[in-house]
């Protein structure tokens, strides 16, 4: 069976978000490991599909890309990034969680770029390279693992190009922050595609992106496979559909 789907940016990112929490590795990692949510607006969804708790998710990120500029949320409002250890949350702050990482931990950051090659690109406007400056050593020396949830939204040709590209010491003119374009080339990443293997066993297509009329940023998708699984994706996307945008006061 094959059906067409729409799905809004906040769609995408619930269903990412849903499809992060049931992977098999966070599970397991849940259970007896470490796992990291780092700051990320879709990441606020995965956080919310772990915890079950509601997140006010403009502010569960630092950087952020509104209004026409690369900006950050304010300091005075912004959520910090959750951790679990087997399963409960945290006290400590994420980087001192970060030091006790070995293999099987999970560390989970979003992405401003994904090419086809499945390289994930992060925007820092801080020298240090902010929180994939920080955390990108520790969790490959160790053998973890970066998991990306990130949507199709965000597709360019070439990650590795872009990098090459910008760089916050090269720009002469900026809309908002000088930014650099950090490359993630191992990582597991989760994009809509993805998403609907894991929740539904069933292959999806990206066939077109945007829209207008609130569904700016949109990817339109076919989905195929088994006659009851398909249905049961297509019926929730519907059920999704109003899912709230996004908005910085």
């Amino acid at each position: 069976m094959k059906a067409l789907v729409v799905l809004n940016p906040n769609v995408s990112k619930r269903l990412i978000g849903r499809a992060v929490s049931q992977l098999p590795e966070v599970k397991k990692a849940l259970e007896d490991g470490r796992v990291i949510i780092a700051g990320g607006t879709t990441n606020g969804f995965v956080a919310e599909e772990i915890t079950g708790k509601s997140i006010e998710k403009a502010y569960y990120t630092a950087g952020i890309v509104s209004a026409g500029k690369v900006t950050t949320t304010d300091d005075s409002k912004r959520l910090k990034p959750i951790s679990l250890v087997k399963g409960e949350e945290s006290t400590l702050p994420w980087n001192d969680v970060l030091t006790d990482f070995v293999a099987g931990d999970i560390f989970i950051k979003g992405g401003n770029a994904v090419d086809l090659e499945g390289n994930v690109g992060v925007l820092s406007s801080d020298r240090r390279g902010g929180t994939i400056g920080l955390a990108y050593g520790p969790v490959i020396a160790r053998g973890a693992q970066f998991i990306c949830p990130v949507s199709l939204e965000k597709l360019i040709p070439d990650v590795l190009t872009a990098s090459i590209e910008l760089g916050q010491d090269t720009l002469d003119l900026v809309a908002g922050l000088p930014v650099g374009l950090i490359p993630v080339p191992n990582a597991t990443v989760i994009s809509e595609i993805e998403a609907f293997e894991v929740l539904y066993g069933i292959s999806a297509t990206h066939v077109a992106s945007g829209g207008v009329n609130g569904s700016e940023g949109a990817v339109t998708i076919v989905l195929e496979g088994d006659e009851q699984q398909v249905k049961e994706a297509f019926q929730y996307i519907e059920s999704i559909k109003d899912e709230a945008k996004i908005v910085l006061d």
